[in-house]
C-alpha cells in the first residue's frame, strides 16, 4: 500500500482500513491473474472456553460483519467427556478467531446440523438432516422466528427415515441439506435430499413458508446443497456425479459444470471407488459479479476453485487428507467473507479452518 494511501486513511478510521485491505487485495498479483491462492491461518481460531469439547462439524455460513457460525453436531465420541465439557450447538466466532456468542436448545434444534444461511435481514436459516424442517432464528440465537415443516415428521410415506420418499408438493421435507433466501422477494430455496433413499429435489416456498413450486434433478442420487447467485443462476450439487448442474430459478436446466477428480493412488483392482463424492458443497465468492465458485471435493480432500462464468478449474486449497494444518478430513461445509477469506468445517475431523487470500 503506498505511503499516500496511507496518509489518507488515518483520519478515516477503521472502515476505511478494512476497504484499502480489499483494494490491496484485489490489485495483489494473485487477484490479477485469475487464479487464486490461499494459505491456512493456524492461529485460527482462538482456543475454546471450558475445555470445550466438539463433535462433528456440519455447516459454516458468515454473516454481514464477517462473523463466523460453525454448527456442531455434538456427536462426540464415548469418553470424550472425561476430558472437557460438550460444546453448544452454534458458535459465532469474529475474523480474529474469538468466541462471540453460543447457543442452541435441543428442544428446537435437530441435534444432526447440516448447513446454514443468514437473510438480508440478518436472521439465520438453519436445515438439519433428517429433520423434516428448516428454522429462521434471530441473529443472536434467542429466538425461533419462523419454521417450515415440522421435526421428526419426514415428507415420507410412514413420517419416518424409514418410509418411502414422496417429494410432496408440499411444506414438508425428508433430508433439507442446504438453503437460500433471495432478497429480493424472500422466496426460500431448499435442497431436500441429503442422503439416498430420501427426497431428491429443490423446493422452493414463498415467505410465509407457502410450497410455491419444485423439481427433481436429473441423474442425482442425492441432492447434496445449493448456492444461487445474484443473476439468478440456481447451482445444485451432484455429489455422486462429479458435477454442479445449472438451473434458472423455475429449474429450467441451463448446463452442467464438471468437478472431476481422480485417485492419487490408483487403486489395485483398477476400480474407482468415491470416497464421499467430488461436488459435496459449495459457495460464491462476495465480488459483485460472483467470478468464482468453491466446491468441495471430498474425494482429494481439497476445495476446487472454478470460473463461474467459463466452468474452468483455477486453482485448488488443501494438502490431502490428514489432520495438520491445510489437511483435511472429510470437509464438509465451507463460507466465504467480504475480504475473501475461506472458512472449512471438517465432519470427521471436527474442526474448522480459515484460508487467507495471500499475493505470491
Amino acid at each position: 500500500m503506498s505511503v499516500i494511501m496511507k496518509r489518507r486513511l488515518r483520519p478515516c478510521g477503521q472502515a476505511v482500513v478494512v476497504i484499502a485491505m480489499a483494494l490491496a487485495w484485489m490489485l495483489s498479483p494473485g487477484a490479477q491473474s485469475g487464479v487464486p491462492r490461499y494459505e491456512v491461518d493456524a492461529s485460527w481460531p482462538k482456543p475454546f472456553p471450558d475445555r470445550w469439547v466438539i463433535g462433528g462439524l456440519g455447516g459454516v455460513c458468515v454473516d454481514a460483519n464477517d462473523h463466523v457460525f460453525v454448527l456442531n453436531r455434538q456427536d462426540v465420541l464415548e469418553g470424550d467427556l472425561n476430558a472437557g465439557h460438550l460444546a453448544p450447538p452454534i458458535i459465532e466466532l469474529d475474523a480474529e478467531g474469538t468466541l462471540i456468542n453460543s447457543w442452541g436448545d435441543a428442544k428446537l434444534l435437530d441435534p444432526r446440523l447440516h448447513s446454514c444461511h443468514f437473510d438480508a435481514d440478518g436472521n439465520m436459516w438453519i436445515a438439519s438432516s433428517p429433520s423434516g424442517m428448516v428454522q429462521k432464528y434471530s441473529h443472536n440465537g434467542r429466538a425461533l422466528l419462523f419454521q417450515i415443516g415440522t421435526k421428526g415428521v419426514l415428507d415420507s410415506s410412514d413420517g419416518t427415515a424409514k418410509g418411502k420418499p414422496l417429494n410432496s408438493n408440499a411444506a414438508r421435507f425428508f433430508m433439507p441439506s442446504s438453503l437460500f433466501v433471495d432478497p429480493k422477494n424472500g422466496d426460500v430455496y431448499v435442497s431436500d435430499g441429503e442422503s439416498r433413499n430420501g427426497n431428491r429435489r429443490i423446493a422452493v416456498f414463498d415467505r410465509q413458508g407457502t410450497f410455491l413450486r419444485q423439481w427433481q434433478p436429473e441423474g442425482m442420487q442425492t441432492v447434496h446443497c445449493l448456492a444461487v447467485s445474484a443473476d439468478g443462476w440456481v447451482y445444485v450439487c451432484n455429489r455422486e456425479g462429479s458435477r454442479i448442474q445449472v438451473y434458472d430459478k423455475n429449474g429450467v436446466f441451463a448446463k452442467n459444470i464438471d468437478v472431476p477428480w481422480k485417485p492419487y493412488t490408483p487403486p489395485a483392482n483398477g476400480e474407482l471407488k468415491e470416497s464421499g463424492g467430488s461436488a459435496v458443497s459449495l459457495e460464491l465468492s462476495r465480488d459483485a459479479g460472483q467470478r468464482l465458485m468453491y466446491v468441495i471435493n471430498q474425494n482429494n480432500a481439497q476445495i476446487e476453485i472454478i470460473d463461474r462464468a467459463s466452468g474452468k478449474i483455477l486453482s485448488a486449497v488443501g494438502r490431502g487428507a490428514g489432520h495438520y494444518p491445510g489437511q483435511f478430513d472429510q470437509p464438509h461445509g465451507l463460507a466465504v467473507d467480504s475480504m475473501g477469506n475461506l472458512y472449512v468445517t471438517e465432519n470427521r475431523g471436527r474442526r474448522v479452518q480459515k484460508f487467507k487470500p495471500v499475493s505470491r
